[in-house]
């Protein structure tokens, strides 16, 4: 099996020492070496602040180097995320792979891309036809009216939130989506232990962002072909 070279892409700064080791460990056998990068990396304390959002602009969450979380607007983040990732996409890696589920215009790139937002998504619409009402947790809840709409046409959608980074409240979210028949953590940031929690406050089945777009990178490492992927993020 060919070795795959991987470039993981945060939205906050790398290491990302909360996500990336439980990607990596779940890959089993597949030869892959992953190289961090992060969108604010070379920024200090003062210019992440002056990325924090106003006036009701969409928002991004998080986590800085140290451990800190840390809100975006979301317009100010992409354009040097774009930036970040154009620069990968002339070095030499078997793949780009996007560590955010938040929703990105179309990049084109000659190195396949792996975006976690369409990963996910893509996984939740190929449950619609089977599941009645969908619940959506995200970090923040000034984050709902911003949310991108998923292709889950005639299936309501609740949503609640919960941060990753900061205080819990994973067992108050996972009651107030009780009455849905599939809850979606919908943030890379979020992992297996809070997925837990969520899951028996609920009683519901809980998909986690982090192993579904872990699967989506197991494949890619396991192919022998390093042709284009898309999740169809």
């Amino acid at each position: 099996m060919a070795h795959k070279r991987l470039a993981m892409v945060t939205i906050g700064q790398a290491p990302r020492l909360d996500m990336v080791p439980d990607l990596r460990a779940g890959l089993g056998e597949a030869k892959v070496e992953m190289v961090e990068f992060g969108a604010l990396d070379d920024l200090s304390d003062a210019e992440i602040d002056a990325l924090a959002p106003k006036d009701g602009r969409a928002r991004l969450v998080s986590r800085l180097r140290d451990g800190r979380e840390v809100a975006l607007a979301k317009d100010q983040v992409e354009a040097r995320l774009r930036n970040l990732i154009g620069g990968l996409d002339e070095q030499d890696f078997d793949a780009i792979v996007l560590l955010c589920t938040g929703h990105f215009e179309g990049m084109t790139l000659r190195t396949p891309l792996i975006e976690s937002q369409i990963v996910v998504d893509e996984t939740v619409a190929a449950l619609a036809g089977s599941i009645g009402g969908l619940g959506i947790l995200v970090p923040h809840r000034e984050q709902f009216d911003s949310f991108h709409p998923i292709a889950t046409p005639g299936h309501p959608v609740r949503f609640s939130h919960a941060s990753p980074y900061g205080a819990g409240r994973f067992d108050e979210a996972g009651r107030e989506l009780a009455e849905t028949d599939l809850i979606v953590m919908h943030c890379m940031g979020y992992s297996e232990a809070m997925r837990r929690e969520v899951a028996a406050a609920s009683g519901r089945p809980v998909l986690l962002a982090r192993q579904i777009v872990g699967g989506a990178i197991r494949e890619f490492a396991e192919s022998q072909d390093a042709g284009p992927l898309r999740a169809g993020a």
